[in-house]
């Protein structure tokens, strides 16, 4: 059986063309409710010319989500185990409130993703996903036996990380609402505020 053909310039194009106008379409309405159509009108293709790049719904999304969950893990792979503890948790903090500020359609399309209960990244939630926090949580959780950092439980303090920094990506018609249309200030804000409370909370008693 011949290599398969390199991809053309236009196919490259096409191809990230449907999956760009793919992430707005899903993040917006979830899986159940993105149509094909929808998908191919925001892409500018006609749908049997999506359909020539993508046999399926399912394939486009399975696509963004292999891609996504690399993103996901990346900045918590980044905590250093040599590094000053609470620092490397407040640059945690940081990095995710950051990925929420530039992909904000990647976030609403993970939420989207685990509320319907996650059927296409199970595997990848308790393999990868799970492996990683386990081992991230005791790095914690040795930083803790030595007086490094507040005996706060490791894992939901992870969790609260992703509650405090995605809200505003999943939530932003909510933040904007409440305080206003200057996204670049509240993400400033934002960085002020998280930084400081995780500080106080991760700080060791003297």
């Amino acid at each position: 059986m011949p290599p398969p053909a390199p991809q053309t310039r236009i196919r490259r194009r096409n191809t990230l063309a449907i999956l760009d106008a793919a992430l707005d379409v899903f993040s917006e309405r979830g899986f159940g409710g993105a149509t094909l159509d929808q998908i191919a009108q925001q892409a500018g293709l006609s749908k049997p010319n999506l359909l020539y790049y993508f046999p399926s719904k399912q394939a486009i999304h399975a696509s963004l989500l292999s891609g996504l969950m690399k993103t996901w893990l990346d900045p918590l792979r980044m905590l250093d185990p040599a590094g000053e503890p609470v620092e490397e948790i407040v640059a945690y903090v940081l990095r995710k409130l950051e990925m929420s500020r530039r992909l904000p359609r990647e976030s609403r399309l993970f939420a989207n993703e685990i509320l319907q209960g996650a059927p296409r990244i199970q595997d990848q939630i308790y393999g990868d996903l799970r492996s990683l926090v386990d081992e991230k949580a005791g790095l914690i959780q040795i930083w803790q036996e030595r007086g490094r950092l507040a005996p706060l439980d490791a894992h939901h303090m992870i969790f609260s990380i992703w509650a405090t920094t995605q809200h505003y990506a999943d939530f932003d018609v909510q933040v904007r609402g409440i305080l206003g249309p200057d996204r670049d200030a509240h993400f400033a804000d934002a960085a002020t505020f998280l930084a400081g409370l995780y500080r106080a909370a991760l700080t060791p008693a003297r």
